[in-house]
């Protein structure tokens, strides 16, 4: 089989339904034909998962929206909170089946657009210049799509060179307690008081939905994922000794891995052929979100090809975003300075909405330079001294982020 569509984007998470969402939009200068190529049922479609993000009220997801809080809350390890409103942000949390029914409103009243479930096999140019997308469909037959441009939204089989790698792992359970135990107007982005790993830091993560309902996570950045029982025994003793919920019942479970990596992902591995989402750069090295790197770059992307111009993907962050990343990173996993202590600092130091433009890559020179007063500045400069002299070393390929349980989220 055979097509000639505009663009075939190949897989349905975050990063290729918002490409196929956005180049969908009514009202397109010049119309195009898309293809949206989705794993089947099974194990290599992704389970329903969460991504959140930060922006102003007004967004265009809003109505689907789970949740959304107007204050954060950081915990240090001895328990003193530190409290803040970052207006205009909200921290929003989006459930992906609800992103999935938005844009499949749009997508199926969409004339150039059609889904085809396929397992892709390979994805690159194909001799006359166009891409290529090599699948087997339900059948197991054979199938063979090409398009003007492929943009390829797969996770990486292998991360890239690096200076320094961790993995950003979580498991979270949907807890419903006996008693209100939440407040609906914070979300708890970091509690400290969790055991810290040898490597890196470990911290909990709480999203009410209403006094009775919330998203408890146990979280650590470090080198290698725990086993099913090691996030049951974290989560555990979370909720009941540190949180103190009392009894509860846990409705759904959700599991994650991302990358946190100084490597470079490249954004184009063919003459028509693209790389978007994680595999292509979007997460922050420094914190493991995606999502809004996600949309800004759907948008500019669809907006290009929707007034009949070239593709160009810029940069999902900025060369000094990134080289602040890689510092903070390595002087992490040295050891030189203290996860919990470095996080805690910046949210007491710093106001909410210019941290959030920070760690969304979206701050000034002079606002980086103010926040880093707020940092360990000797041994984030002794850090900054070794990293040129760093090689970049081939890391082992990624674990399965298939969850010990229940079921996978991104919560970036």
């Amino acid at each position: 089989m055979s097509t000639d569509p505009d663009v075939v984007i190949v897989g349905a998470g975050a990063a290729g339904l918002s490409l196929a969402y956005h180049l969908c939009e009514p009202g397109s200068d010049v119309p195009l034909s898309v293809v949206l190529v989705d794993a089947p049922p099974g194990p290599l479609r992704p389970p329903p998962r969460t991504w959140c993000f930060w922006e102003p009220p007004g967004g265009a997801y809003d109505g689907a929206l789970a949740s959304s809080w107007p204050q954060l809350r950081v915990r240090g390890a001895d328990g003193t909170p530190t409290v803040s409103r970052p207006s205009p942000y909200r921290y929003k949390m989006l459930r992906s089946d609800a992103f999935e029914a938005l844009a499949d409103s749009r997508l199926s009243a969409a004339p150039g657009f059609r889904r085809i479930e396929a397992t892709v096999t390979a994805v690159g140019d194909a001799p006359d210049g166009r891409g290529e997308v090599l699948a087997r469909d339900a059948r197991g037959e054979p199938l063979s799509v090409r398009g003007r441009l492929v943009f390829d939204s797969r996770p990486p089989h292998r991360l890239p060179p690096a200076r320094t790698t961790l993995l950003q792992h979580f498991t979270g359970w949907f807890v419903r307690t006996g008693r209100p135990a939440f407040d609906p107007a914070t979300a708890d982005l970091m509690d400290f008081r969790t055991p810290q790993p040898s490597h890196g830091l470990s911290f909990g993560y709480v999203l009410p939905l209403d006094p009775h309902t919330a998203l408890v996570e146990y979280t650590e950045f470090s080198p290698a994922p725990l086993d099913a029982e090691g996030y049951r025994r974290a989560l555990d003793r979370y909720t009941h000794e540190t949180l103190g919920l009392g009894t509860f019942e846990v409705t759904a479970r959700e599991h994650g891995v991302i990358p946190m990596t100084d490597g470079h992902f490249p954004r184009r591995t063919g003459r028509s052929v693209y790389r978007i989402g994680t595999a292509g750069g979007a997460t922050r090295p420094s914190t493991g979100y995606t999502f809004a790197a996600v949309q800004r770059q759907s948008r500019a992307v669809a907006a290009r090809l929707r007034a009949g111009r070239p593709p160009r993907l810029p940069p999902h962050y900025g060369m000094r975003s990134r080289a602040m990343d890689a510092v903070m990173l390595r002087a992490l996993d040295s050891g030189r300075v203290d996860g919990a202590d470095f996080f805690t600092r910046l949210f007491r130091g710093v106001p909410g909405d210019r941290l959030l433009r920070f760690l969304d890559g979206g701050s000034r020179i002079h606002e980086d330079l103010l926040i880093g007063l707020r940092t360990p500045v000797a041994p984030m400069l002794r850090t900054v001294l070794e990293l040129p002299f760093r090689a970049r070393r081939e890391p082992s390929p990624p674990p399965s982020t298939s969850p010990p349980t229940g079921h996978e989220e991104s919560t970036s």
